[in-house]
């Protein structure tokens, strides 16, 4: 049975990292003791290293220890073995080629399928949607596919911002890049804004957070869900 959290941040407002999210995290993760953690998309350029213990310091605080799955020589069977699994944000595009070279994208959704907790935020989050077309992010690589977990039947734009009243911003919003992805592709996309995030329990999709979502639907207007909506038949 699916146990994930799929989130749209990993630090609101001027917080600390992963902060807003520990109250629910010790529960999601109260069965293990370790979590494996992918540091693959390297937020602002941070090493694995970097990165890994920057994760490290906010899952002390509630008595977890967090191993980084770069330090590991066979990265798939560590998957595998996993009592749990994170995955941080940073650069999608990034993310997503090193899964792939990595040869762990399908192990990553088989042990989630088969129900090891998974966190995502930002980047994370993004994959664990039908594809990564949705990411906010630079292509500063190529990966092979565009396809990711396909862990939840649509699309996830995390960070979601809405047009600025009064703005004089010239650029597309968010919203008209989502539709221009709808011309090309029928998933539907959730904008998931900051602070908020999705709760998988097996099948059931559930938004949480204090802010509503922003839902796309091809060919038709986008509306508003608020927090405590059941997302599971949005497919």
């Amino acid at each position: 049975m699916k146990k994930m959290i799929i989130a749209s941040t990993s630090t609101v407002f001027d917080g600390s990292y992963l902060d807003y999210l520990l109250p629910k995290l010790e529960l999601h993760f109260k069965d293990c003791n370790t979590i494996t953690f992918v540091p693959y998309a390297r937020p602002s350029g941070l090493t694995h290293d970097e990165y890994t213990e920057k994760v490290s310091v906010a899952f002390q605080k509630i008595n977890k220890k967090v191993v980084g799955l770069h330090t590991i020589e066979n990265p798939k069977e560590a998957i595998e073995k996993a009592e749990a699994l994170f995955t941080g944000g940073g650069n999608t595009f990034l993310l997503v080629s090193q899964l792939y070279k990595n040869d762990v994208m399908d192990a990553i959704k088989q042990v989630v399928r088969g129900g090891t907790p998974y966190l995502g935020t930002s980047a994370g989050s993004n994959i664990c949607g039908l594809t990564m077309g949705t990411t906010n992010d630079m292509p500063i690589v190529y990966p092979p596919s565009f396809q990711t977990l396909g862990l939840v039947p649509f699309n996830i734009n995390p960070h979601y911002l809405d047009p600025a009243p009064g703005s004089t911003h010239m650029g597309e919003t968010r919203e008209t890049r989502i539709n221009e992805f709808h011309f090309y592709n029928p998933q539907p996309v959730v904008g998931l804004r900051e602070g908020s995030w999705l709760e998988v329990e097996g099948g059931k999709i559930t938004l949480e957070g204090t802010l509503d979502a922003r839902i796309f639907v091809q060919n038709k207007e986008a509306y508003e869900v608020p927090s405590g909506s059941d997302l599971s038949e949005l497919k």
